[in-house]
């Protein structure tokens, strides 16, 4: 469990209301809500083009919205931090792993992850525990000292997540987390994340790869041409797509439900 003391500590939430977005005559979001639960793994899933992307911006503050609202955090029953009025208080509890991370490569791993946690106002001790903790999870401690810039796509995406949690946040958003992980890595962050959530971390995954969605997540969000389509556990999913057979897979139904939406146009 998160230590009592624990910076970013706090009850994860996500709520949007009527979440808009548009790109001149684009509209790549369109009037989404969604409420994601403190604990819950969510899995977020489209086709390319569907809006994930731009979704996640806003919920992390780098994208304005059109028109909506974005809520963080829940400290109480009714209330918590609007992106728009408290962006500073919703990002002190999010972490974020984008789905292109930038790292500086003159700086070592451990130079850098500092450097995060100061952003974060983590205290020095609390940083090198951290940062030591996370190293050894990854299996990096013996390149620790070494230079980003000879990092493998793997170490530095390990780096990224460690990045995101050095503030122990109560949300924690991640956009492609696995891409080009060797299975061992990924088993690694697949444990790492369904333990987050165990200990009360809202986790929101987006992902191209349904099979991750369908192991880890409690409920499987599919966005389509910027709009909601389908939104529930595996079970809740495959009676949307009218499939009774309670051994499909994620893929199948997925298919199934974006299917039967693509006669209304390419996706923006």
């Amino acid at each position: 469990m998160h230590d009592e003391n624990s910076i970013g500590r706090g009850i994860g939430m996500i709520r949007t209301s009527h979440l808009t977005k548009h790109f001149g005559s684009v509209q790549a979001v369109s009037d989404l809500d969604l409420d994601v639960r403190r604990g819950e793994l969510f899995g977020f899933l489209g086709q390319n083009g569907a809006g994930k992307t731009t979704t996640i911006k806003m919920l992390t503050g780098l994208l304005r919205p059109t028109s909506g609202q974005v809520i963080i955090g829940r400290e109480d029953s009714k209330s918590g931090y609007d992106l728009s009025v408290e962006p500073e208080k919703a990002k002190a509890i999010t972490g974020y792993v984008p789905d292109q991370p930038f790292l500086y490569d003159k700086l070592t791993g451990y130079e850098f992850l500092h450097f995060v946690a100061g952003l974060y106002n983590v205290p020095p001790q609390m940083a090198d525990e951290r940062i030591h903790h996370y190293f050894d999870l990854f299996g990096m401690t013996d390149a620790m000292h070494y230079l980003i810039e000879s990092y493998s796509h793997g170490m530095r995406q390990k780096v990224v997540m460690t990045a995101a949690l050095m503030h122990d946040p109560a949300v924690l958003i991640l956009d492609e987390p696995m891409v080009g992980l060797d299975p061992r890595s990924a088993r690694l962050i697949k444990d790492l994340l369904k333990q987050k959530s165990r200990e009360g971390t809202t986790v929101f995954l987006s992902t191209h790869t349904l099979d991750v969605a369908e192991e880890l997540c409690d409920r499987i969000a599919i966005i389509q041409r910027g709009q909601l389509l389908a939104l529930g556990t595996m079970d809740e999913l495959r009676a949307m797509a009218q499939d009774g057979d309670a051994k499909n897979r994620l893929e199948s139904v997925f298919l199934k439900l974006t299917e039967e939406h693509d006669s209304n146009g390419p996706a923006h």
